[in-house]
């Protein structure tokens, strides 16, 4: 399947919206940075208010636009975030497998969805830094609960290493809107990258890694 080719004007896709929330420094940019470019920082930069990137993803027979939102974890922003999430596809809730506290507040992310979007909307929780597996504070079955719990998808990532990025956009594309059905084999292909920046969009540096 070539990249690009023939694929004709991409202006008329669906759009869906995947916000991505949770505590500062769980890998909420690290996960979208791996799928867009699947490359790996190790300085970590804090997002301040909002970023935006889409990736148009080519499946077996349709074509749709991802449009990734990635939010701060700071609670100075907050107030942003309702705004953002109120008309999201799909909302992804990350934690940090070796901090606990970012586990436990995964329960204020999930509630805040459910306030804007109720049940329209696909949750994925999504536990990440599987690579500092060593230094772990909350166990696979802990996440499978929670997410059983709340009716929600879950999965663990190492944006570092790789490991289940593709997956998770794998499953959530599959559960989107209209894709219920839809195969999304790791032939999809995934090109036309696009950043945007949104009006609260600077960064600033810090010595921690968000692996």
């Amino acid at each position: 399947m070539a990249e690009g080719a023939g694929r004709g004007n991409v202006s008329g896709l669906n759009k869906y919206k995947l916000v991505f929330l949770g505590e500062q420094a769980v890998g909420k940019t690290s996960i979208i940075t791996r799928f867009m470019y699947d490359t790996f920082d190790n300085n970590y930069q804090a997002t301040i208010g909002i970023d935006f990137l889409s990736k148009t993803m080519y499946l077996e027979d349709r074509t749709v636009r991802l449009q990734l939102w990635d939010t701060a974890g700071q609670e100075r922003f907050r107030s942003l975030i309702p705004s953002y999430i109120r008309d999201s596809s799909a909302a992804v809730v990350v934690y940090d497998i070796t901090n606990r506290a970012s586990f436990l507040n995964t329960t204020k992310w999930i509630e805040d969805v459910r306030a804007e979007r109720g049940s329209d909307v696909i949750i994925a929780l999504v536990g990440n830094k599987t690579d500092l597996a060593d230094r772990r504070q909350v166990s696979v079955e802990e996440g499978e609960q929670k997410a059983k719990e709340n009716e929600i998808m879950f999965i663990e990532t190492s944006a570092k290493a790789g490991f289940n990025i593709k997956a998770l956009f794998r499953k959530l594309a599959s559960a989107l809107p209209g894709l219920e059905n839809q195969q999304t084999t790791g032939d999809s292909q995934m090109v036309d990258i696009q950043l945007n920046a949104a009006p609260q969009d600077t960064k600033e540096k810090a010595n921690k890694c968000a692996c």
